[in-house]
């Protein structure tokens, strides 16, 4: 029977060995890849989550940017770019989205505790690892607001990780992070530097950087534009709207015990949904809209919860707008349902695109009987994004993207109840840490029989 001793030498052997095993060792492996979609999940400290929303702050969070919630007490941030050197392992992967921590409200309405993080930013070169952040806070006793770009907010513990020879998509799961001086600071003093924050994982995508292509097409002439803008025609319009954090929540929670059913076209983007190919009518004059979008979502539970919420319409007059959609549920339909009131302001196109980010929505009497008067007229619901194109060349905003390990594939997209944690299929260190990469099946059985062997070993000398 092999020591435990020539165990851990058989599996450094095989992860010696598995990089140059994956792909051929040409030069285009080693070039720098891509990172083009993927999502770094972390809750930036759980103990903060309770007490700012606990019995002394009497405070809240929520969410910008399109982040989103994940698993308990984590935050998603989505869409990473940036870059990885499967030869150095260096990984730079930049992140959207936010979170808004407010509590200890005072007298005149604003709050002693004020704290967003957003935009945050992995960098592991030569075996450390930092994540950045972009802070804005409230310091504790001055009240004076301070706001950062990029800020060291935490060390990342990768003692015993490998970061070389991934291919795609290259994640860390678990990985210890400690707050610095600098984030101390930038976190309005609630912390030292040194105390332990919650762990970050990660997940990237990675592709070889593709040619730039020059663009041969002239720019349109502003008469051009403004002739397509007063037209009256939607070239393309998308709609984004996750309906409620704490309804999908509920779905895929210990309550629920379901999901989500994507269809027609519905995007998933983590914290929202997309539904496309708006078709309809634009007046940039007046700032009014009418428009219809393709895809539908479909909740389903084992508490009976069946409804269907399709064919979604928006309509903006007077700075006011109305999400409408086909409600089905308990086998029957109703067709445009007001659903949901937001502000518009005045849709103004730029560019041949008029664009309303985030605006927050109110839920409607009507829709309060959709959701079986689950949720009361008037209470807040996810905020309404809309992008419209009146110029056939005006691109729509990007979807926040999660990477393809985040959701499964398919042209109808499917949330299960939870999603299942990342598992590591070349690598592991500690018993909280693993460095995820691609391919090398072979390699990746035969050492995943030797650690199987070893651990059903050790449960045996221990019973």
């Amino acid at each position: 029977m092999p020591s435990s001793r020539s165990v851990r030498a058989l599996t450094v052997a095989l992860l010696a060995v598995l990089p140059g095993a994956l792909l051929p060792a040409t030069a285009a492996q080693a070039a720098s890849r891509t990172v083009q979609g993927g999502r770094l999940d972390w809750g930036i400290k759980s103990s903060f989550q309770s007490y700012v929303t606990g019995p002394i702050a009497h405070g809240s969070w929520s969410l910008t940017g399109g982040a989103a919630t994940v698993g308990r007490s984590q935050f998603r941030f989505h869409s990473a770019t940036g870059s990885y050197d499967p030869a150095s392992g260096d990984l730079r992967a930049g992140f959207s989205g936010g979170v808004h921590f407010v509590g200890h409200r005072q007298a005149d309405g604003g709050n002693e505790l004020d704290l967003t993080i957003s935009r945050p930013t992995v960098r592991i070169s030569g075996g450390t690892g930092t994540l950045y952040a972009d802070m804005a806070s409230r310091t504790r006793g001055s009240g004076r607001v301070t706001s950062s770009s990029q800020v060291p907010l935490a060390t990342l513990g990768l003692s015993g990780i490998d970061m070389k020879g991934g291919s795609t998509p290259v994640g860390l799961t678990g990985v210890p992070a400690t707050l610095t001086s600098q984030g101390a600071s930038a976190f309005a003093g609630y912390y030292a530097a040194g105390t332990p924050l919650d762990p970050v994982s990660l997940s990237v995508d990675t592709t070889a950087p593709a040619p730039a292509k020059p663009s041969n097409s002239p720019s349109p002439s502003p008469s051009a534009v403004k002739k397509k803008e007063t037209a009256g025609r939607v070239e393309d319009a998308a709609v984004d709207w996750g309906v409620r954090r704490t309804f999908r929540e509920y779905v895929t929670g210990s309550v629920g015990r379901g999901g989500w059913t994507l269809a027609g076209g519905a995007q998933d983007g983590g914290a929202v949904f997309r539904f496309p190919r708006g078709e309809g009518t634009y007046d940039a004059v007046k700032h009014t809209l009418d428009a219809g979008f393709a895809g539908s979502v479909r909740f389903t539970g084992a508490d009976g919860l069946d409804l269907e919420l399709a064919a979604f319409t928006a309509r903006v007059a007077s700075g006011r707008g109305t999400l409408l959609a086909d409600v089905t549920r308990g086998g029957s339909t109703d067709e445009a349902v007001p659903l949901v009131t937001f502000a518009a302001g005045d849709l103004e196109p730029e560019d041949g695109l008029a664009v309303l980010t985030e605006a927050p929505s109110t839920l409607t009497a009507e829709g309060a009987e959709a959701f079986g008067s689950l949720y009361k007229a008037g209470t807040a619901m996810d905020p309404v994004s809309l992008a419209v194109a009146v110029d056939a060349r005006a691109e729509l905003p990007a979807l926040p993207d999660p990477g393809s390990a985040a959701e499964p594939s398919g042209a109808t997209a499917t949330r299960p109840a939870a999603t299942p944690a990342a598992q590591p299929v070349a690598a592991e260190s500690g018993p909280r840490t693993s460095l995820l990469v691609g391919g090398g099946a072979a390699l990746t059985a035969a050492l995943a029989a030797v650690l199987y062997a070893a651990r059903r070993r050790r449960a045996a000398r221990n019973t």
